[in-house]
């Protein structure tokens, strides 16, 4: 029986499929490519389609006996301007797919979700005891399908664990996979942009925080820390406990520092412009990610140079 990887031809998707797939198991990948690329689950089996459809989800999940969801919308900026996109994709579709799993015989389910969650946290390193009160919609739609997956585990007996990952990064160390966003909002990625000359600078929202050097702090993990996350979860899951995680490294790094050690990393210098704050962007978030070192034996391995350098990698090959 194989792990259905739900939107496994996207970023974080597809580290998690190559995971699994050197970690000995199988993988069936299901995915609309609407975001995903064909070229990040090159040499899986793939089923083209979407996560409303339930007779397709039926037919697949008869061959599988897990199910690790990462097909949601994921920007946050487009969340507040178009709510109605996040909560069809991220709540009503998504409890399509939660309906076909329950409907089937797979009882065991990774949800990919997000210290979004949290909102503005009422303390820093994060726990999983931290108030869940997100502040845009995206944050919202990932809390509700938590929601579900706690209420259909008492009423249905599907075990479940709900990662809040911080910020992924990097890409494989093989450098045959990495990230690939249209639009491209992340930190590294961007960076890179503006030394390849893909844009004039990169702009750096706010420099007036109240942290070291006035720029935000965020907890940067690599995507590969992630994805053996996710099998150490589905053991987890095989013990009969659900439960919902942080995964980060417990070290914060600003926009500041990130940009050095890019610097450092590949040796160009980062063309950078201090730009007005962007709403709603917390001066820190780091994770407290003991208890998935205590539950699952896990803790991020990589460096942020580590994360820098893998990233680099594959910026320069694609």
């Amino acid at each position: 029986m194989a792990v259905l990887v739900v939107g496994g031809a996207g970023y974080i998707g597809s580290h998690a499929a190559h995971t699994l797939r050197r970690k000995g198991y199988d993988v069936i990948i299901y995915d609309n490519l609407s975001t995903g690329h064909k070229e990040l689950a090159e040499g899986f089996e793939v089923v083209v389609g979407d996560i409303a459809d339930s007779a397709k989800l039926a037919k697949v999940l008869s061959r599988c006996d897990s199910v690790m969801h990462f097909a949601a919308h994921a920007y946050v900026g487009e969340s507040v301007e178009n709510p109605r996109k996040y909560f069809q994709n991220n709540v009503t579709a998504a409890l399509t797919l939660l309906n076909a799993v329950v409907e089937s015989r797979v009882r065991k389910f990774i949800f990919s979700s997000t210290c979004a969650v949290y909102g503005n946290p009422a303390k820093v390193p994060i726990t999983e005891d931290n108030p869940r009160q997100p502040v845009n919609p995206y944050g919202a739609t990932k809390l509700a399908f938590e929601n579900a997956l706690e209420a259909y585990s008492r009423a249905y007996g599907l075990r479940f664990v709900s990662f809040r990952y911080f910020n992924a990064a990097g890409a494989d160390e093989s450098g045959q996979i990495g990230e690939n966003h249209s639009p491209e909002t992340h930190l590294i990625p961007i960076i890179f942009h503006a030394i390849l000359g893909k844009r004039a600078a990169l702009e750096i929202y706010g420099d007036d925080y109240p942290t070291a050097d006035g720029t935000c702090i965020r907890d940067y993990i690599h995507v590969n820390d992630l994805a053996e996350a996710h099998v150490l979860g589905l053991e987890y899951l095989a013990k009969g406990e659900s439960r919902a995680m942080n995964l980060g490294t417990g070290q914060g790094y600003s926009v500041h520092e990130v940009v050095s050690a890019a610097e450092r990393v590949t040796g160009h210098k980062v063309p950078t412009h201090i730009g007005l704050r962007r709403a709603g962007d917390p001066p820190g978030l780091v994770a407290n990610a003991s208890l998935a070192q205590k539950l699952l034996n896990w803790k991020a391995k990589r460096s942020l140079e580590e994360i820098i350098a893998s990233a680099w990698k594959w910026a320069q090959r694609s």
